[in-house]
């Protein structure tokens, strides 16, 4: 099949939830202070709602956040591993070992002296892609079968890998590094974290796997993936926007100071994606990948789970709490810095990866390429 240049109209071919993500934020924080100020009666009223601790409205948004990417993966693909099994090793190496201690060690290095902010961003760090990487994979001319089997592959190892990487970091590590440096580590409950995590991606794990199961086998692939999946996706960012505006209405108080926030724990998330993207890039590069397996190596190694992050830190470390707050930045950051990522990648190819003479004519492609509709999970 003819390649294209998929630079062409980039921020174009994103749907406009997508490309003005960060705004939705903002937007969700502002909306949840303003009616915790306007109905004080509202943050009761939804905190009696609660389930071991946890608000129920929370724990509801949090779940449906991540369901709508897991019923995207096609966990059939999984077995294909074998014929991609240099590419996929090469991948799972960069996301389950580089990864997380490069973010482990840019959070101690980046945010001294702020353990709790500290914990905030390892736990992103630990929660591997499982969504809109497929996004950024496509626009950048990755290749799509790849993705989806990496995918896959990493929704099923976080249900095992989050919480033993949880411990490790939080509670060996993290805590030993901080009070060497004259620091008082924060006390973290590492069964918590582990009930957590086989709720809040067990649940939505075994909702998005029956859901494809049940509906492909009623309805059928492409039925499912055209038509379900459609409507279904959108649903994530309203649960993360509803989320939102439910944690800033109950604590919109605690909040006040987030700017500076901000500010802070988006040092070393833009670091991580940087150095992280490159690294992954460089040597999918100097293995003798082509292009397209070198964009799919380095934006499923670069990219997060974020939904996975926050879900963990809230349930574990409550609604107003650093962790969870620092957990929130990775969604405002993410999309403009993969989206210049993409950019980069593009350029990358034309240094790194030259068109072979008497090719040209098929790389170029047609003029105007039929743009495609992008759907998280479809191949």
């Amino acid at each position: 099949m003819a390649a294209t240049y998929p630079e062409q109209g980039i921020l174009r071919r994103l749907s406009w939830l997508d490309r003005l993500l960060p705004v939705w934020i903002f937007l969700a924080m502002g909306v949840g202070v303003l009616l915790g100020h306007l109905v004080p009666g509202i943050g009761p009223a939804l905190d009696s709602l609660q389930v071991d601790s946890v608000s129920l409205p929370i724990a509801l948004g949090l779940i449906w956040m991540i369901y709508p990417p897991l019923a995207a993966v096609d966990y059939r693909r999984v077995p294909q591993v074998v014929g991609a099994r240099r590419v996929v090793t090469v991948s799972l190496l960069l996301n389950w070992l580089v990864g997380p201690f490069l973010m482990f060690g840019l959070a101690i290095l980046l945010l001294p002296g702020l353990p709790a902010l500290q914990d905030g961003v390892i736990l992103v760090g630990l929660a591997r892609c499982i969504a809109m990487v497929l996004i950024w994979n496509q626009l950048a001319g990755g290749n799509n079968e790849h993705a989806a089997i990496l995918v896959a592959l990493n929704a099923l190892f976080q249900i095992v890998t989050y919480s033993a990487y949880a411990y490790l970091f939080l509670v060996v590590l993290a805590p030993h590094l901080v009070t060497h440096v004259g620091g008082v580590a924060v006390a973290v409950n590492s069964e918590a974290i582990a009930l957590n995590v086989a709720v809040f991606l067990g649940i939505p794990l075994a909702m998005g796997f029956l859901s494809r199961v049940i509906l492909v086998r009623r309805k059928g692939a492409t039925w499912y993936q055209a038509s379900f999946l459609r409507r279904v996706q959108p649903t994530a960012l309203l649960a993360l926007l509803f989320t939102l505006v439910v944690m800033f209405a109950l604590e919109g108080n605690a909040f006040v100071q987030f700017p500076i926030t901000v500010l802070r724990v988006a040092a070393p998330l833009l670091a991580y994606f940087a150095l992280m993207f490159l690294i992954s890039y460089l040597l999918a590069w100097k293995l003798g990948f082509g292009y397209r397996d070198t964009a799919t190596t380095a934006f499923t190694a670069s990219s997060n789970n974020f939904e996975l992050a926050i879900a963990v830190a809230v349930a574990t470390f409550g609604l107003t709490s650093p962790q969870a707050f620092a957990t929130v930045v990775g969604p405002l950051i993410e999309v403009p810095v993969m989206i210049g990522l993409v950019y980069l990648s593009l350029a990358l190819r034309s240094r790194l990866f030259p068109v072979p003479p008497g090719r040209e004519a098929a790389a170029v492609g047609p003029k105007r390429p039929e743009t495609p509709r992008l759907v998280e999970g479809q191949p």
